[in-house]
């Protein structure tokens, strides 16, 4: 079943709702820590002036990835609950579905061994970087919606 952009809208606001009670309950769980700056730069990809798609295509791709962001989200819970029941069950099969464990061919630092390597040998803390950077995107209540800068404003923003 494909989501419309009034139930995507709709979603918006119940959870806009969900976090006000939240808010009222437990407003430390919705603070975002102030300590660091969550901005980074842009990448070195992004469109230059002649590339830069219309506002209405940037609202449209928007909306659409707001609308794959909370399916990807149902997904991921539909999954969890599957696998709940799944996990606990012996290897075996059951009707036309065969469960079974296997060696999975995903490796993983082991940062309980690494971290006493550095510790034996004098290294210090384990050096440490940030993940990549997260794709955030809110969408503003239309009155607040911001206007596009015209091809005549450029230079004067560059210059600000």
């Amino acid at each position: 079943m494909g989501r419309t952009i009034r139930t995507a809208r709709f979603g918006r606001v119940f959870r806009t709702v969900a976090d006000a009670v939240r808010s009222v309950v437990a407003p430390a769980a919705l603070v975002r820590t102030a300590d660091t700056d969550p901005t980074v730069p842009d990448p070195a990809d992004v469109f230059t002036d002649e590339e830069m798609p219309t506002a209405e295509a940037i609202e449209e791709a928007a909306a659409a990835y707001d609308i794959a962001v909370d399916q990807a989200r149902a997904a991921d819970r539909t999954k969890r609950k599957a696998k709940k029941t799944l996990g606990r069950l012996p290897a075996g099969l059951y009707g036309r579905w065969q469960v079974e464990r296997v060696q999975s061919s995903r490796l993983t630092p082991d940062l309980e061994s690494i971290r006493d390597t550095y510790a034996r040998l004098g290294l210090g803390p384990v050096p440490m970087r940030p993940c990549a950077p997260s794709l955030r995107i809110t969408e503003l209540a239309a009155v607040q919606a911001l206007p596009t800068p015209a091809a005549d404003d450029a230079p004067l923003l560059a210059a600000a």
